[in-house]
């Protein structure tokens, strides 16, 4: 398992502040649960409204692509643009900061440690 631990995030989140500072949007929405605190950060470090819902012309963010089906969810936004903190796959209509192809478990800041493993099977039980 590795650690994303909040040091990682506030790099991260500076890389992606400065990728996206020259682009307008409308706001930035974290996909629960993991892109709420993300989505938080970038929305102070861009200066943009967290946004409740998903909307047209929004930065879209998550903690991580797995398996895609949570992102995807999203794709059909008009003028939306899509984040990830990290991602299993190339990266190929959405950005992410570390690509990463391995099966490793992400174990995030904001997340329990102590309950990686129930997350990681439960995880793995429905997709």
């Amino acid at each position: 398992m590795i650690n994303f631990n909040w040091e990682d995030l506030d790099s991260a989140v500076k890389i992606v502040a400065a990728r996206y500072k020259e682009k307008k949007f409308s706001g930035v929405y974290g996909i629960p649960r993991g892109g709420l605190c993300l989505a938080v950060k970038i929305s102070h470090h861009l200066n943009l409204p967290l946004l409740f819902e998903p909307e047209d012309g929004c930065l879209v963010v998550d903690d991580i692509y797995d398996s895609g089906k949570t992102l995807e969810k999203f794709k059909n936004l008009k003028n939306a643009s899509y984040f990830v903190l990290i991602s299993k796959k190339d990266p190929t209509w959405f950005d992410s900061y570390l690509t990463m192809k391995n099966d490793e478990w992400i174990i995030f800041a904001w997340e329990d440690s102590s309950k990686a493993l129930i997350d990681k099977e439960d995880y793995y039980a429905k997709n």
